[in-house]
């Protein structure tokens, strides 16, 4: 059988065998497009039916989300393909306050009755939580309300293209990696998520979304003639984002496959780290997992006062009224950004999931902290905070849920560590002023701990750096922060020209657990006295 007859029979029979692994899920509904198509027909009355019903039951205010995810995931090593899946399910989940406490119920049966039923079934939930409510909930009013569309702006449908040919492009980028002598292993995926989301509220919000999200990579390992020694490289420079099947289009894995596989391979041969005290230029394509996790983690309203202890951890910010306004996270020139309208980044929507109309805030002004991600249930626990400088108590927008089944809850925005506000400085700049330090891109293993305050970061690739010029590769390379220490130590910030925009289509949090897409954008940076370990020794 030849190649691409593999794949078109291989792949075909595995996705087969994806969508029969969800049937129980899809309810009776084929295909996607039914499955659309029908939803879109009567969610305005399903959303009033539901809204309506939950109202009579006596909740206070009620919402309904309706659903539709499509997820596409393919796997390949080698010459050969080790998985795909092709799946989707459809549903509601409804919320419901009653006398300040949550009820939220869901099913996969979209129905006119059966949304009613749902709705007193939420309602009852509500009632029966009221036995450990410690505090009403109070929801931070909307400055907008009425209808909204909104689609991310995808060129190429990626369910439209066949799988087979999504395969067949990653054996064919396995095959030029592989073609680089040295590499041993070649590996690389692609995944895709379409959801269709309608949205309406007792307080007469209704929208409708469609929300895409892209990703694929590679991954290459080289392993040394003796086999003392094997180096990975992952082509973490190529980041998910919110559009099609354009992305990966764009993103020329064949052609960038070798690319990735000479680093690999040159890693090998690389001099081994020495630890101590090194100066750092972090690239993009690095900072943004160490933005993730020293900045926008810690700056979680829910995770702060402590409602994700059990699972996600705290954070160092152990007061909101302690550290807003005064506390220094970093220089002068540090400014942090939430927002969720950046084109193609993951966490960019028309609405959130309680039909909030997101805004951009600084988390950090001026090397301050200065304010945190919301919902509406949080912003009111900062009112006594955004009365005294003047600010309205709203929500930020920060609410999702995974899918129609679970209830949404605090989700982080694209989080931004923005350039320097004043000048375009430029990467070689910030090498130049460096004696002895090191350069690092793409993102690698870490650890962090509960508080998300003491860390250790590695990374792709890693170019000594002397005396301001770049002298050769090293390996092993992983530095330890605190994480106030780490961003003040941060002397030099990059310009607009060196931004970039890097994230995860995995994030979990929540009990049940719930992932949602980030993306974190920031340029280069330059850290001083930071402390270097070495990865591959041995005791």
């Amino acid at each position: 059988m030849k190649r691409r007859e593999f794949v078109r029979h291989g792949a075909v029979a595995a996705a087969g065998l994806g969508v029969a692994g969800h049937t129980n899920l899809l309810h009776g509904i084929m295909t996607p497009t039914t499955i659309g198509r029908g939803i879109a027909q009567d969610r305005d009355a399903l959303g009033a039916a539901a809204l309506n019903a939950a109202q009579a039951a006596g909740a206070d205010y009620a919402d309904i989300r309706i659903s539709t995810n499509r997820r596409q995931f393919m796997a390949t090593r080698e010459a050969i393909v080790a998985g795909v899946q092709d799946s989707e399910t459809s549903g509601f989940g409804i919320r419901v306050l009653v006398d300040g406490t949550w009820g939220f119920a869901a099913s996969r049966d979209v129905t006119m009755d059966e949304v009613a039923r749902v709705a007193q079934v939420a309602v009852a939930q509500a009632r029966a939580n009221r036995a450990a409510q410690l505090r009403p909930v109070e929801l931070a009013p909307l400055d907008w309300t009425g209808r909204g569309e909104w689609r991310s702006p995808v060129e190429i449908e990626p369910f439209d293209i066949p799988i087979e040919d999504k395969v067949a492009l990653l054996l064919e980028a396995n095959a030029a990696a592989m073609a680089v002598q040295g590499v041993a292993f070649a590996s690389s995926n692609m995944s895709f998520l379409r959801e269709e989301k309608y949205f309406a509220s007792t307080d007469g919000v209704i929208t409708d979304q469609t929300v895409y999200k892209a990703a694929g990579g590679v991954n290459v390992t080289a392993v040394s003639s003796d086999r003392s020694d094997f180096q990975s490289r992952s082509s973490r420079d190529v980041m998910p984002k919110g559009i099609g099947y354009e992305h990966i289009v764009d993103s020329d894995l064949v052609g960038n496959a070798p690319i990735w596989a000479e680093d690999a391979v040159a890693k090998l041969s690389a001099k081994p780290v020495q630890p101590g005290r090194y100066d750092l230029v972090l690239r993009p394509s690095h900072l943004w997992l160490t933005v993730h996790e020293a900045i926008a983690h810690p700056t979680e309203l829910d995770r702060i006062m402590g409602f994700e202890a059990n699972y996600a951890g705290t954070s160092f910010i152990s007061s909101p009224e302690e550290f807003l306004g005064s506390f220094r996270y970093g220089p002068d020139f540090m400014n942090v950004q939430g927002e969720r309208t950046t084109p193609g980044a993951l966490s960019t929507v028309g609405w959130d999931d309680e039909g909030v109309r997101p805004d951009e805030y600084l988390i950090v002004k001026d090397g301050i902290l200065n304010d945190l991600q919301t919902t509406r249930e949080q912003a009111p626990w900062l009112s006594d905070w955004y009365g005294s400088q003047g600010r309205p108590v709203r929500s930020h927008g920060n609410s999702y849920g995974q899918s129609w089944e679970v209830t949404q809850f605090q989700r982080m925005p694209n989080i931004n560590l923005l350039p320097h506000p004043d000048r375009d400085v430029s990467e070689e700049e910030l090498i130049d002023g460096i004696e002895n330090g090191i350069l690092i891109d793409g993102d690698g293993s870490f650890s962090i701990d509960q508080q998300r305050y003491n860390a250790q970061f590695g990374g792709q690739v890693f170019y000594e750096i002397r005396n301001g010029r770049i002298t050769g590769m090293l390996k092993d390379v992983a530095y330890q922060i605190r994480t106030p220490e780490f961003w003040n130590a941060m002397d030099l910030i990059g310009g607009e020209s060196t931004y970039f925009m890097g994230g995860s289509m995995g994030d979990g949090k929540g009990q049940p657990a719930q992932s949602n897409s980030i993306s974190h954008g920031c340029p280069v940076t330059r850290h001083r006295d930071v402390t270097v370990i070495n990865t591959g020794r041995r005791a």
